[in-house]
């Protein structure tokens, strides 16, 4: 049965199991496994209190019980909606808090809001320097991440939307692909959300020609289930800014297609009467966030 104790009050009796302070930090080394370790300074103390009663929140939001009901598969989708509006260092802290209180190591999430305050858009000519400078493989994932705005490690959900359908607790704008032409595919993103993408028909056939039987994919200590033999993930992700820095002799990452995507989407809505307002939460939609304001980094 579900605690009602307020969030505060939950993280603060977990955090009260787990300290150690004014005992010997050797005996509670770092490099432990999680389930071993202690908090052992004030400040750790009063910083994952403040985690765990954040996420303590969302699970009683999201109705899904208290915080001794949490585990590895919902804190994964916790911290992934949280790497959407907080930096790298606060998501690496609730990271660590919550792998304390599970007591299992948690793979790290990265911080899109940081990959997207560092990332920067290519132009429609750079990315086709780079992709072919890439591997079949890893050239027609580039090529699919441009078009449809997609993050590296949704390159390794890809379906028809014929086979799965896209989440149904979100509000979709009809105009999402007005004007374009393609194939309709949906991908798992940040949170578990599932989005609509569309890909051009000739890149559509071409991925259709490397479909595989469902196969399970490790990449970044998170397994997906993969129907595609293309590149992604990691994987894809190396290989791109390789080709960027033989080509170009730089690379703002792969994260920057996404920049690409969303600068040029804007500008086919605008172009066709959408204000700048309507446009912009269109585009957030595409990118699988729902927020405005972090579109708006992709934009400069």
């Amino acid at each position: 049965m579900p605690s009602f104790r307020k969030p505060a009050a939950q993280a603060k009796h977990i955090i009260k199991q787990k300290l150690g302070i004014n005992t010997a930090r050797h005996t509670h080394k770092e490099n432990k496994e999680p389930a071993q370790q202690k908090i052992h300074s004030l400040g750790t103390t009063r910083n994952y209190t403040q985690a765990l009663t954040r996420i303590t929140k969302w699970i009683q939001e999201n109705r899904l019980g208290d915080l001794k009901n949490l585990n590895t598969e919902t804190a994964i989708q916790y911290l992934e909606l949280r790497g959407q509006s907080v930096s790298q260092k606060m998501l690496n802290q609730e990271r660590q808090a919550v792998q304390l209180h599970l007591g299992v190591k948690l793979p790290i999430i990265k911080s899109e809001l940081s990959q997207t305050l560092k990332s920067r858009a290519y132009t429609e000519k750079q990315i086709e320097i780079i992709s072919k400078a890439q591997t079949p493989k890893y050239q027609l994932a580039t090529q699919i991440a441009y078009t449809a705005g997609l993050r590296a490690h949704e390159l390794l959900t890809l379906r028809l939307q014929t086979e799965r359908s896209a989440s149904k607790h979100r509000q979709w704008s009809s105009n999402r692909f007005i004007g374009k032409e393609g194939i309709l595919y949906t991908v798992i993103g940040k949170g578990g959300l599932i989005r609509e993408a569309l890909i051009p028909k000739a890149l559509a056939a071409q991925l259709e020609n490397l479909r595989h039987s469902p196969i399970i994919i490790k990449d970044r200590n998170i397994h997906y289930q993969q129907h595609y033999n293309i590149g992604g993930g990691k994987d894809w992700s190396n290989s791109f800014s390789a080709a960027c820095k033989r080509t170009l002799g730089w690379s703002h990452g792969a994260h920057g297609l996404r920049h690409s995507f969303a600068q040029q989407r804007m500008n086919e809505l605008q172009q066709r009467g959408y204000f700048y307002e309507t446009a912009l939460g269109i585009v957030s939609q595409l990118l699988g966030h729902f927020r405005p304001d972090i579109t708006e980094v992709y934009l400069r």
